[in-house]
């Protein structure tokens, strides 16, 4: 190991679910960031792992960039993770990596569990042609325009979705298209693990109340 930033893939839900380099890399760096101190520590205390930490998060990655390329070049080898999954995937580690390669740093992946991959097998959805998305625009009007652009793939399409949106944009599919088969995971990996199978109306009607947990929300090709 040699001054690089390594994106380690942490458990998604199932603290059993990390790789054995995994722990390999996060006990030899000199320093861990995080998007949230706190929980990755639960991460660490279970594997009696004491390395140094700092917060690396939307609200202070202009910040902190720097900071973190310059303990790399002077300092050594730094661990990128995320709250849950792949550093870099719909979170601001992808800031820090554009700014380590402009800086000549490797960045070596660790891979892992993947929420976006452990939805897509478990749906029966075409894998051999897929677009994710990410996370869908908040406000409403943008939100149903890139729904109807992606209703109107031919292909499979995952999003994530928060817990508290997740029903207003089943309404938003279910105005557009009615009858298009979806499949939901949610809490993937934790103990109130649930796949369900259906169209959005059907969805919809499941949860009375919104759900709890992150959720990966699939359309299925045509």
């Amino acid at each position: 190991m040699n001054n690089a930033l390594y994106l380690v893939s942490t458990p998604i839900g199932n603290l059993k679910d990390i790789t054995l380099r995994a722990l390999e890399v996060l006990e030899q760096v000199s320093l861990i960031a995080c998007e949230d101190t706190r929980t990755t520590r639960i991460l660490l205390n279970h594997y009696n792992l004491t390395n140094k930490t700092t917060s690396y998060n939307d609200i202070n990655k202009t910040r902190k960039t720097p900071q973190i390329i310059k303990h790399i070049i002077e300092q050594g080898d730094v661990a990128l993770v995320s709250d849950a999954g792949t550093p870099s995937i719909s979170d601001p580690g992808l800031y820090l990596v554009r700014e380590a390669i402009k800086n000549n740093i490797s960045v070596i992946p660790i891979p892992g569990p993947s929420s976006i991959l452990a939805a897509l097998t478990a749906s029966g959805s075409a894998t051999d042609t897929f677009l994710f998305c990410g996370f869908l625009p908040r406000k409403k009007n943008k939100k149903k325009n890139k729904l109807q652009q992606l209703l109107n793939y031919d292909i499979t399409v995952i999003i994530f979705e928060s817990p508290q949106r997740i029903i207003d944009t089943l309404e938003v599919i279910k105005s557009l298209d009615q009858n298009r088969n979806l499949f939901m995971g949610r809490e993937i990996t934790k103990y109130y693990e649930e796949f369900l199978q259906g169209t959005a109306g059907f969805l919809i009607d499941h949860f009375k109340t919104k759900p709890k947990g992150e959720i990966v929300l699939i359309i299925k090709d045509k």
